[in-house]
């Protein structure tokens, strides 16, 4: 066995943090890294060394394996935790770990490499036993080739991309005709985030659900599960809510399940953490035999905290453990479930605007009590448009799946946060959702209610009257407490006379009857922000002006800060409302731009790799 003495963690954020903590209670040294951007970043003062690596952009700090390296060097770490994500799955990089003579936590390279490819993976699955999608696995990436192959699967089909991950890189195809676009689009996405832009083909199961089991092995030959995690309810691919065990799992199909997992992980004689990813066809429940392999992922997972929560272990010591060459801290008869564990991530992004990210200052940042939470952001602190949009995970636990369900509900909705906005109320919707409770779900859940879960709520006359209260003290003493938030504000003494505000454009009315309890805050801006059920509602006292932007004035602005990926049309174009303009990059996620009227392409103000900043004018269409 080799011990270690200090560890250096090659990530960022929350889960940077969340491997301090456990490294710490080791007694172990930590190591931070940090780009220009993160030099003050929560992760950065949560360790004992910080060395900084480079710009802010990924692949000019984070993404830089031998600036990782010399980090290492430069702080005396001996052994290195790649956390998830960026460089966690980078066999290469692990190889170069071994070679600097630093001990790698995470699995040998080969198995990084058997795995993580997915085509090639599941030929070796298959050879194990495993069961596996069925689809199109071949070498030619010959589009008229893939096309044909599609056809032959049947539509609607999936594209994959081979090196993919955490839902980049794939697309769901309806017909024929939408073939060749959705396959370029997964293409260049592939190629960004994975350096690799090779698809395979995946039949798409009409009702399916993402099980997943988590694996441990060590270096003595043996390995375990850790039972499964249920990540059905996602959007646009990405997980969005996930819990622990899977509702409505039966012990023999919990059986096929993890034992499959753990024929996976011997396959390839794999070390530590590893998630291998299953889809069931959930069309009359969860069956043994209809779940099929996906992939695996070769690294400690962002859910891994449900699967703490109803084991009671510590997924990262048992990492370290491993990785320092101890055995398996316990045998399979030893691992016990208990309860029921729900995670939910809070983004900042706006779901009324589709979801799109929100970057900026954190001036007012209140994460519940009661619940778990893993965060990698501090009050004072900014959402950069160069990372992932994670604010915080957000984990509840108890006796059965209803109070666990219920605990995050209340907790989603007790977030607070100003000006950047959260997806909070929609993860409070989700939880909420009487199909959810019942565990009636698959991975179309939010798809088919997303309307509903994402609409931003009227305000409640609770609301209105909060907001009316902090009119009124403002008006009396200035700025005076409004800086911050003030929960429980009461206004004493008789009612006063209605208050007229603006939300959205809209004029309302307010009356103040000093007997409000809702958190509020007044910002520089002029807003009155009154938080209710998770969301920000955002009172003005001045009527809004200027041009309104929907009522077609030609200019394309770009919603957020991001790289043109590609750029579709050009001056002089003739273009329909609703067509492909453009498409952006941020956030790890491509976003794309169509045209809010019909008319003629006056000019495009951007090229092909450019950045761009929110607000900025990227086109002008002239309506005919």
């Amino acid at each position: 066995m080799r011990p270690i003495r200090r560890l250096l963690v090659a990530n960022r954020g929350e889960i940077a943090i969340r491997v301090f903590r456990t490294a710490r209670r080791m007694g172990l040294e930590t190591v931070a890294v940090f780009s220009e951007a993160d030099a003050a970043a929560p992760h950065v003062m949560a360790a004992d060394v910080a060395v900084g690596v480079g710009p802010a952009p990924v692949r000019e700090s984070y993404l830089r394996p031998e600036r990782i390296l010399a980090a290492a060097k430069a702080s005396g770490a001996d052994a290195i935790h790649p956390g998830y994500g960026f460089l966690s799955e980078n066999a290469d990089f692990a190889e170069a770990v071994v070679a600097a003579g630093l001990i790698w936590v995470g699995p040998p390279p080969a198995a990084i490499r058997a795995m993580g490819l997915k085509d090639a993976a599941k030929a070796l699955m298959q050879a194990a036993g495993v069961p596996v999608t069925p689809g199109y696995l071949g070498e030619s990436q010959d589009a008229a080739d893939l096309a044909r192959e599609a056809g032959r699967i049947g539509f609607p089909v999936l594209i994959k991309a081979v090196a993919g991950g955490g839902g980049k890189g794939m697309r769901l195809v309806e017909e024929a005709a939408a073939f060749d676009a959705a396959l370029a689009s997964c293409r260049r996405e592939a190629a960004s985030s994975f350096g690799d832009d090779r698809v395979i083909l995946e039949t798409y199961v009409a009702r399916p659900r993402h099980i997943e089991v988590q694996v441990f092995a060590d270096s003595h030959g043996d390995a375990v599960h850790l039972f499964e995690r249920d990540c059905s309810l996602q959007r646009r691919h990405q997980k969005v809510i996930e819990e622990a065990p899977a509702p409505g799992m039966d012990p023999a199909t919990r059986a096929a399940v993890t034992e499959a997992a753990v024929r996976a992980a011997k396959a390839v004689a794999y070390e530590g953490a590893g998630t291998i990813e299953f889809i069931a066809d959930a069309s009359e429940g969860l069956r043994p035999d209809r779940i099929w392999f996906m992939e695996m992922n070769t690294r400690l997972q962002v859910e891994h905290p449900v699967t703490e929560a109803v084991t009671g272990l510590d997924l990262v010591e048992w990492q370290l453990r491993i990785a320092m060459g101890e055995p398996l801290p316990l045998a399979q008869a030893e691992i016990q479930l208990s309860g029921h564990a729900v995670e939910a991530r809070l983004y900042a992004e706006n779901p009324a605007a589709g979801f799109l990210p929100s970057t900026g200052p954190l001036n007012h940042l209140r994460l519940p009590k009661g619940v778990r939470v893993d965060s990698g952001v501090a009050e004072g602190g900014d959402v950069s448009p160069f990372y992932d949009p994670m604010i915080a995970k957000l984990i509840g636990h108890a006796e059965t799946r209803e109070a666990a369900i219920a605990a995050m509900a209340e907790a989603c909705e007790g977030v607070e946060v100003w000006p950047v906005r959260t997806n909070a109320a929609f993860l409070a919707n989700c939880l909420k959702a009487p199909d959810f409770i019942a565990g009636d779900i698959d991975t179309g859940f939010i798809a088919r209610r997303l309307d509903a879960l994402a609409a931003p709520r009227a305000p409640s006359a609770v609301a209105l009257s909060a907001a009316a209260e902090a009119a009124v003290a403002l008006a009396q003493d200035g700025d005076g407490p409004w800086g911050g938030g003030l929960a429980g504000f009461r206004v004493n003494g008789a009612a006063d006379p209605a208050v007229r505000l603006f939300l959205d454009g809209k004029a309302m009315l307010g009356s103040p009857n000093g007997m409000s309890e809702r958190s509020v805050l007044a910002d520089a801006d002029g807003h009155i922000v009154v938080f209710e059920g998770g969301e920000a509602i955002a009172f003005t006292q001045a009527a809004p002006g200027g041009l309104d932007e929907s009522s077609g004035d030609g200019a394309i602005r770009s919603p957020m800060p991001g790289k043109v990926t590609a750029v579709a049309v050009e001056a002089g174009d003739v273009v329909e409302k609703g067509q492909l303009l453009m498409v952006l990059e941020a956030m790890k996620m491509e976003h794309s731009l169509t045209a809010p009227i019909s008319g003629v392409v006056e000019a495009v103000l951007v090229s092909e790799g450019g950045q761009t900043t929110e607000g900025a004018v990227l086109a002008r269409i002239v309506p005919t």
